[in-house]
């Protein structure tokens, strides 16, 4: 066997095998993005409305939020929308990036 033919027989393993690997990568990706999707599917739907809770039990809430509020921190939890107008109404500020209220119809006072 020639050495040119022994080379290009080297490099079509070479390819073979690089083409095996790529093939495996993308049924690796396909994968993940099955998962990733069924994740999303599974996921439960995002509250319309949040109360931004205080640093402690005893402290009171500290802000009334719409639903995927940017500013909304990690102790915030679902309400619903009459528990929302009760907070506004006993003082519980709404924030001012959402503005929460607006969308209730609530007015101060």
């Amino acid at each position: 066997m020639s050495s040119r033919l022994a080379m290009l027989r080297f490099l079509e393993r070479v390819r073979q095998t690089d083409l095996e690997r790529t093939r495996r990568w993308i049924a690796a990706e396909e994968q993940r993005e099955q998962e990733r999707r069924c994740g999303a599917e599974a996921r439960p739907p995002q509250p319309e409305r949040l109360l931004e809770m205080g640093l402690n039990r005893a402290a009171p809430p500290n802000m009334v939020h719409v639903g995927g509020c940017h500013m909304a921190g990690k102790r915030s939890r679902g309400i619903g929308r009459s528990d929302a107008l009760c907070w506004l109404a006993e003082g519980i500020p709404a924030c001012t990036h959402c503005r929460p209220d607006s969308g209730l119809g609530y007015l101060e006072g």
